[in-house]
């Protein structure tokens, strides 16, 4: 497969949507099965952290746009974007085409100062995320 040449206009869409309205905190965009293929958006959703986690599939990668929601230790509430990219180690042959999606969205998003390269589910635990997000 070979790398994709950024996001589909439905992956602009939705992460305009995440960004803009706020009805939703979480897109999770994939490659389609076709080569040269831009992202699109598989999930857009308003998530829980567990629900984030769960809906990454165990055996295939996937590139994450999430706010996440956190209480600083002053007791503000804080929200930051976060840009993840999913890459279980079932899915090394699809590494590098996802790289590629990965940096394209950093160009796309580059007020996202927490970038994330995730291959467990426990890199993604909430208090990780908000250490790196505080």
């Amino acid at each position: 497969m070979s790398s994709p040449t950024g996001l589909s206009e439905e992956g602009l869409a939705a992460v305009r949507h995440l960004r803009e309205l706020r009805e939703i905190n979480t897109v999770i965009l994939r490659l389609p099965d076709s080569p040269d293929a831009d992202l699109f958006p598989e999930l857009e959703g308003n998530l829980t952290h567990d629900e984030l986690v769960q809906a990454l599939p165990s055996d295939e990668p996937r590139l994450v746009v999430h706010v996440l929601s956190f209480a600083s230790p002053e007791g503000t509430r804080r929200n930051e974007l976060l840009l993840i990219f999913w890459m279980p180690p079932a899915a090394g042959e699809l590494e590098e085409a996802y790289a590629a999606g990965f940096s394209t969205l950093k160009e796309q998003l580059a007020d996202v100062h927490v970038h994330l390269t995730a291959r467990r589910a426990d890199q993604l635990a909430y208090r990780r995320l908000v250490a790196l997000a505080g």
